[in-house]
């Protein structure tokens, strides 16, 4: 897992920029740009704002009410309705930026309120579970689930970031970003502007030199302006310009100068293009709305470019496709490569073999878990390290024996290795082993009774057949034949435990299915019976919001951060671009 002081106006469908031009005459000329193109001469010194809205209203076919105007970072307001626009502070060639009013804004304040408390509630979850799930997974906790977060590079190869604080850290902005991502693409761009500053703030907590060989904390820097410019919130402006300098130089800093390193470590491939295509359009905005035009024109320029090149043939997406590949693979792989089709078919060929691969190791780990369960927990409540686990029995030393002397000291394998050669320790940890065994099967054996009277056979009888020996489809039978469940002392239990037909089912096989249950039942109830406590207080988990977390991270893969879908930052950049060459004109 692996994984910015200008002025920002936002584009989209329903926002538009207004340029007043003067004539040198009474008569000013306003150049609008928007749902509506053309050219409205006005009185600035006659004209109000309720003039001007009206107006734009009309061309823009929609109600005046709809209709927000702004102007050198303030909102025009009607007011009394008497004073001008120059009153106001609108001059000529002044800039007005006119967008349309959410519906939403017409909601009680009542339900504004219960939604709010709704959306904070969930953002201070999403926190919760990112650091309850760090802090298990990065510092050698026993996981309570059936799998781990751990960090790795591009490659897949699992990477030890800094010490466990750096490691919890990365883990917890990682987790947080991804969520944003999620937000992202829901077009949930306020909720996820707030856990993107959570996760700005779990960076902020790693060691600098270590942060800085990573790529993440600089896209979260971009995805926070493009949150920015999807919001035309003004308010953010004057930040937006600091991140993207920010996110620029991180980039350099991980990916080398001129993406010297990732075409290295990429054997030629371009998975971060449309990444730096949102910079530059980005980076652009805030450069025209600050006056830079030559600045503005030259980023916008580089990102045109760039937007061009990631443009998928059909012909090529069509060959792709034919080889059994899904579309959106099929693009994603050619605008990482150039649009070469030999190339994309080999970076998708690779591509599947690694799931592949990663679906044998989490089968693996998922085993590994269940067998560090079984070991129990240190006293620091870490589990047992597998890696020096299997290093002691490699070398003789029986496997349940070596892990138990790794659990008492800390998994140090120097006094693990002491305490076994040491045959007064190792005969010491071998009684305890045998005493724990024993326990176990007596903890067993005690719920295997109980759950065998709560289906209605009688406990003496019970008893009897499971102290026999033999196993428990052996013991099930010997009950079956010899007294069938007692129907009151069965009423009104719960277990789903399968009745006993005689005439359908032979009494092998309805052993064999009480058996089933009543193992599925005990592990149900009781997990690993008998084994060291992990010391979780499982119950106060946010179970469902962690799965949700697990599951986000779970989707992607090493190039998801640089999968971007560019239609809207394309629209953008043809959008200013016309107003720069517009502006060229005048």
């Amino acid at each position: 897992m692996k994984k910015q002081s200008a002025y920002l106006y936002i584009y989209k469908s329903n926002l538009y920029i207004f340029s007043l031009v003067s004539n040198w005459s009474v008569m000013a000329k306003v150049k609008i740009a928007g749902t509506w193109v053309g050219v409205l001469e006005v009185e600035l010194d006659s004209w109000t704002v309720p003039m001007l809205r009206e107006e734009v209203a009309k061309r823009s076919s929609c109600e005046p009410g709809s209709i927000n105007l702004i102007c050198a970072g303030r909102v025009l307001k009607d007011g009394d309705g008497s004073e001008s626009l120059t009153q106001l502070g609108v001059k000529n060639n002044a800039k007005i930026l006119a967008s349309r009013v959410c519906a939403q804004e017409g909601k009680s304040l009542g339900q504004e309120l219960m939604a709010e408390t709704e959306r904070a509630q969930r953002l201070a979850r999403v926190k919760a579970a990112a650091t309850a799930l760090s802090k298990r997974h990065a510092d050698g906790s026993l996981p309570i689930e059936d799998f781990n977060i751990v960090l790795e590079d591009q490659s897949g190869k699992k990477v030890q970031m800094g010490s466990e604080t750096d490691q919890r850290a990365i883990m917890m902005g990682l987790m947080l970003h991804t969520n944003a991502k999620q937000l992202i693409k829901a077009q949930n761009y306020q909720d996820a502007l707030e856990v993107l500053t959570m996760g700005e703030e779990a960076f902020s907590l790693c060691d600098p030199k270590v942060i800085e060989l990573v790529d993440n904390p600089s896209i979260l820097q971009i995805d926070m302006v493009w949150c920015y410019f999807m919001l035309r919130d003004i308010n953010w402006l004057s930040v937006a310009g600091i991140r993207l300098e920010k996110a620029r130089q991180g980039l350099e800093r991980a990916h080398g100068k001129d993406s010297s390193r990732v075409r290295l470590l990429q054997a030629g491939h371009y998975p971060e293009r449309a990444l730096y295509l949102r910079l530059e359009l980005l980076e652009g905005v805030v450069a025209y709305h600050s006056g830079q035009v030559d600045k503005s024109m030259k980023v916008l320029t580089s990102a045109q470019e760039k937007f061009t090149q990631l443009q998928v043939p059909d012909e090529s997406l069509s060959l792709v496709m034919s080889m059994g590949f899904r579309e959106r693979d099929a693009k994603r792989a050619l605008r990482m490569s150039n649009q070469d089709v030999s190339s994309a078919v080999d970076f998708l060929v690779d591509q599947k073999a690694k799931r592949a691969q990663k679906r044998e190791d989490d089968i693996q780990r998922r085993n590994e878990i269940m067998e560090q369960k079984k070991y129990g927990t240190t006293p620091l409540k870490k589990a047992v390290d597998m890696e020096k686990l299997n290093q002691l029995v490699s070398i003789g030393f029986e496997k349940e024996l070596a892990a138990e002397a790794l659990r008492r000291n800390e998994n140090d394998s120097e006094k693990a290795l002491d305490d076994l050669t040491n045959p007064e320790t190792n005969s010491s940890i071998q009684q305890h082993l045998e005493s724990r065994k024993n326990k176990r099967q007596r903890q067993a054996v005690d719920a295997s009774v109980e759950a065998l009277v709560r289906m209605g056979f009688d406990r003496s009888l019970v008893v009897e057949a499971l102290q026999g020996g033999g196993t428990m489809d052996q013991a099930i039978r010997q009950l079956l034949s010899g007294q069938a469940p007692n129907p009151t002392n069965a009423a009104g239990q719960s277990e789903a435990i399968p009745a006993v037909d005689a005439n359908n089912n032979s009494q092998s096989e309805a052993a064999t299915d009480i058996a089933n249950s009543l193992a599925s039942m005990l592990d149900n109830q009781n997990g690993q019976v008998g084994g060291p406590s992990t010391s979780t207080n499982a119950s106060e988990r946010d179970a469902e919001m962690e799965s949700e977390l697990a599951e986000e991270l779970a989707q992607g893969d090493a190039f998801t951060d640089y999968d971007i879908e560019v239609t809207k930052e394309g629209e953008a950049i043809s959008e200013y671009l016309a107003l720069l060459n517009s502006a060229g004109t005048m």
